[in-house]
């Protein structure tokens, strides 16, 4: 497996029951039900969903798709671009969707079961423990990557039980969380980019190629729910040995898996494998291994998703930081330390998945090579047995997430953002660095003469046979003193005689030598096939060196023809730089006059040959064929040899066009000319001719080198230029990424206020109609008594049309009779805050029960008044009719009593008297009605005892019962009387009556006799 991860050696249980802990009931408060503590052990899934902008949207399309009548069992935790100065109005609206509760994140809040957790504003949120904590954002505004944080967090503290929802949104955020939940063996959704406003977010994730399921958001729970159901709804296993049923299902996996990618799978660990295959009966829903053999019998594809799983791990720039410090300050420097100007450092990265490491690495040495201002050659070989890993790495280009591992100065030095800003691209210095490669590290042969191996978090996956193969390997590719870098659950097991341990910590290891001074162990014993590499491995590591077999009597022959036929001859490559030399090649090459630099064929060339040799070169180079060229003289010590040239490719075979082009130069020394004579006496006049010409092109050659130097000159202009010009291209592109983030913020902001303004139309369409269906005339004003707004029944009150909004209110001519007092009866309100409360009518006629209340915010703030008219016309007019009625009906009473009545008002006078009374005291209307009491018939009613009586009545609201009295009137004589008097109540506004009852006559028991 040519893939890495930090996995845990621990396995977590995946049985667990996903309603253990049950929900907080609705009456818990927020922070009671989600208490602090420290290492809570989760028993269910985390679903963490990250949207940017149009994830509103989303949210509520996922929430809708829930089920109604069942909960899912695990947590959802939101995760959204939100602007650091704006209060999220999230809550609120996730709440209308869903069944659960949903909260705002408070630093320290417990994760439970069945609830709905948001990410407050201006916050970066981890998953540690069981619990969220909130973090203060490091990065700036524009750079920030929220959901690649919470995801990261989130797979290290839950592995398996880890899920992530990549939702609508701009950028690359969310495509390294998904790397590294996948990495941890956990499950990753997006959202069909078709159904997204925004597709970014979810097209990065899925270029991943890491997604189990491309959904709408509203086809997720129910994918969900069934997954959990089957990858975390069964009983625990136990740690027993596994049935030879299974044990034989796990073979088949194992053929299909060969037979279909090529690769052997049954010597890495079972743990790991185990789990994988059980991720994917999970996502397929399959309870047996045996159905599963048959599901990946009958579905090719599903062979190939499973492979992709093995190889998954979890890879990004730097990863962990210490490891690479270590590498920047110990061990790069020993690389350069006695490397020739012009020589090369190997660098070799096995299972570097897509990239990033072997990508660091190569940071790393150009960073050292700058700073030790060494010329060397620096070749990173960087190889997995994923093609799809192989070519991403190549593509360099990587989602702008990177920007959380990478440092700003690294990123703005070696990498390049796109138009877009959704990635990054390596540039082109240090991609010319490495060369990508599929390579089996098992079956395939490695790379040799190696200064550094990094190979960390491989052998992890991998059972101890293999391990033991690879460590020899290893050894044998490096050079003398080169260095195997593992991870840090990893050793060289029992190989330490080979290496010495340079750093344990990180576990760093130098080669060293133990075989007789054997610079390496062998090749045969490593190479395939595996059956030669185990016979000679134990040999290798008892460091004996295995005995030299007598040499064959081809290899005897073919070294006596080498010794004998000793053609001279150059390895170079494409720019004629010489690699090797083979024979004496003084006649043809000598060193050029300068600085000497790496040697190149093409300098050295001699006269007569240089130009035929540049031709063919390039040839060879283009075409790949062998070039010819015989019968050249070449000038050698003042006389011209005859030589024949001949160029051709050293790799033939297919196998090595990974390799950089190399070339074999023979310069083969050609028999002489026999047929053409020399002549004795050379002519003068050729002579002089050929001196022209030579002089001719050495001026020509001359002005050429002046040209080629002004170029070069104009060409550094240039480059500077260019340089000052992509500085401020990156400075441009940082802007335009911050402004995307604004953006992003902005565009959430936006939909959510959207979702605010149309719930406020709503709203205010219920309170027209509300307000309209009542009849209820109402006016609002403000502090300085200006007309806010009005409801149409008001208009008949007040003279209101739709531009009278502003006016003060005493401007508007009013429709109401006898009343005046609006605006200081509004006043008045305002300044007590007592609502007042009138009748009036209108000139029409009408009546109006008129209310002023002071206008109260939410917040309980006094923003102006309410002026009220409701209709009480009718309830009037039926009163006013009741009255009446009333009034008819006493009079009809009153004509009828045989005792003498009379009603009083608050002043003791007489209303109204029956006939009974005129008749009893021989008195006329005239004479009675509105007359004090006390002064009728000429005072004959001036009574003291009276008075008390009827004074009581009045301060104290009593009635008096059969209290009688003598008097002696002048007119009809003495009389003993008996008196019967109480209040009348009238409607609200009339002055109080007192009827007054006297019965003449009286048994003398009956009563008091007063007097």
């Amino acid at each position: 497996m040519a893939k890495r991860k930090q996995d845990s050696t621990a396995v977590a249980d995946a049985s667990g029951d996903a309603k253990a802990i049950e929900a907080p009931s609705s009456g818990e408060q927020t922070v009671a039900a989600h208490e602090t503590i420290k290492d809570q052990t989760v028993s269910f899934p985390i679903v963490g969903i990250g949207a940017s902008a149009g994830g509103l949207a989303a949210f509520e399309s996922f929430f809708s798709g829930m089920p109604v009548d069942a909960d899912p069992g695990m947590a959802f935790v939101l995760v959204q671009h939100l602007a650091p100065d704006h209060k999220s109005i999230l809550t609120d609206l996730i709440q209308r969707y869903t069944r659960m509760q949903v909260f705002e994140v408070e630093d320290g809040m417990v994760v439970r079961p069945n609830c709905t957790y948001i990410i407050p504003p201006n916050r970066d949120m981890a998953f540690l423990g069981g619990a969220l904590q909130l973090l203060e954002p490091t990065s700036p505004r524009g750079q920030r990557l929220p959901i690649d944080y919470f995801f990261r967090s989130l797979a290290q503290d839950q592995h398996e039980r880890a899920i992530c929802v990549v939702l609508s949104g701009t950028g690359s955020d969310g495509a390294q969380g998904v790397r590294a939940i996948k990495g941890e063996g956990g499950m990753a959704m997006a959202q069909n980019p078709a159904t997204t406003e925004y597709d970014g977010m979810p097209r990065s994730a899925i270029a991943t190629g890491l997604v189990d399921f491309e959904l709408p958001p509203a086809e997720m729970p129910a994918q969900l729910i069934a997954y959990a159901a089957h990858a975390f709804g069964k009983a625990p296993k136990l740690a027993a040995a596994p049935s030879p049923k299974s044990e034989n299902a796990l073979k088949k996996i194992f053929i299909l898996l060969r037979a279909q990618t090529g690769h052997d799978f049954s010597q890495y660990k079972p743990s790991t494998i185990n789990r994988r295959i059980e991720r994917r009966m999970a996502l397929q829903q399959i309870d047996t291994m045996e159905s599963y053999v048959k599901h990946v019998q009958q579905t090719p594809t599903e062979v190939e998703s499973l492979f992709r799983d093995l190889l998954i791990g979890v890879t990004n720039f730097f990863r962990d930081p210490p490891v690479f410090q270590a590498l920047e300050e110990k061990i790069m420097p020993q690389l350069f330390v006695g490397k020739p100007i012009g020589g090369s450092i190997r660098v070799w990265s096995p299972g570097c998945a897509t990239g990033e490491e072997a990508y660091s690495l190569a940071i790393l040495l150009a960073e050292q090579q700058e700073s030790l201002k060494q010329s060397c050659k620096i070749q990173v070989f960087a190889t997995d047995i994923d093609n799809q890993a192989i070519a991403t790495a190549r593509v360099g280009l990587y989602p702008a997430s990177i920007a959380a591992d990478v440092s700003p100065e690294r990123l703005a030095r070696y990498f390049s953002a796109e138009a877009d800003g959704s990635a990054y691209r390596i540039h082109k210095t240090i991609r010319d660095m490495l060369i990508f490669s599929e390579q089996d590290v098992i079956k395939d042969p490695p790379f040799s003469r190696l200064d550094l191996i990094s190979c960390r978090n491989l052998l992890i996956y991998m059972g101890t046979d293999l391990q033991r193969k690879l460590i020899p390997l290893f050894y044998y590719a490096l050079n003398p003193s080169g260095f195997l870098v593992l991870g840090t659950s990893e050793t060289v097991g029992d190989f330490g005689n080979l290496f010495t341990v340079q750093d344990r910590k990180i576990k760093v290891y130098q080669r060293k030598d133990t075989l007789h001074g054997a610079s390496r162990i062998g090749l045969g014993s490593f190479l395939p096939p595996q059956t030669a590499m185990d016979a000679a491995l134990p040999q290798a590591v008892a460091g004996i060196m295995p005995n030299r077999k007598k040499l064959t009597l081809r290899e005897l022959t073919e070294q006596a023809l080498l010794q004998q036929l000793v053609p001279s001859g150059a390895l170079v490559n494409v720019h004629g730089d010489i690699l090797y030399l083979h024979g004496r090649t003084g006649m043809y090459l000598e060193p050029a006059v300068g600085e000497v630099g790496v040697y190149n064929i093409l300098k050295m060339a001699r006269e007569g040959l240089r130009h035929e040799l540049t031709s063919a070169l390039h040839k060879v180079a283009a075409g790949m064929e062998i070039v010819r060229s015989p019968g050249l003289r070449v000038k050698t010590n003042g006389s011209f040899t005859p030589v024949n040239l001949i160029v051709r490719p050293a790799q033939p075979n297919a196998e090595a066009a990974s390799e950089p082009p190399l070339f074999l130069v023979i310069l083969e020394e050609a028999p002489p000319e026999t047929d053409v004579q020399t002549p004795r006496s050379p002519d003068l006049g050729a002579d002089t001719q050929v001196a022209a010409l030579k002089q001719e092109l050495r001026a020509k050659e001359e002005y050429l080198q002046t040209t080629n130097e002004e170029l070069k000159s104009s060409n550094e202009e240039m480059q500077s230029i260019n340089e000052e010009l992509q500085s401020t291209n990156e400075e441009l592109e940082t802007s335009k990424e911050e402004l995307q983030s604004v953006n992003e913020e902005l565009a959430t902001v936006n939909a959510e206020l959207q979702n605010k303004v149309a719930d406020l139309t709503r709203a205010n369409n219920d309170m027209n109609n509300l307000l309209a269906g009542t009849g209820i005339g109402t006016v609002f004003v403000d502090h300085g008594l200006r007309i806010l707004r009005f409801t149409p029944p008001a208009t008949k009150i007040i003279n209101l049309i739709q531009s009278d909004i502003g006016r003060p209110v005493g401007h508007i001519v009013s429709n109401l009779a006898g009343y005046d007092s609006l605006l200081e009866d509004t006043r008045a309100v305002l300044d007590t805050l007592v609502p007042k409360e009138v009748e009036v009518h209108s000139l029409a006629g009408m009546w109006y029960a008129m209310r002023i209340l002071p206008y109260r915010t939410l917040e309980n703030v006094i923003e102006g008044a309410v002026i009220t008219f409701t209709d009480i016309t009718e309830s009037k007019q039926i009163k006013a009719a009741l009255s009446e009625a009333h009034a008819h009906l006493a009079e009809a009473v009153v004509a009828t009593v045989r005792e003498p009545l009379l009603v009083l008002n608050a002043d003791l006078r007489v209303i109204s008297a029956n006939p009974a009374f005129y008749g009893a005291f021989q008195m006329t209307p005239e004479t009675t009605l509105g007359q004090l009491l006390y002064d009728l018939d000429d005072r004959q009613w001036d009574i003291p005892a009276l008075h008390a009586l009827l004074g009581e009545i009045l301060s104290h609201n009593a009635v008096f019962n059969d209290f009688e009295m003598t008097h002696e009137f002048e007119t009809i004589g003495k009389l003993t009387l008996r008196l019967n008097a109480r209040r009348i109540f009238t409607e609200p506004g009339q002055s109080e009556l007192i009827l007054l009852a006297i019965e003449n006559n009286p048994t003398p028991e009956s009563g008091k006799q007063l007097g």
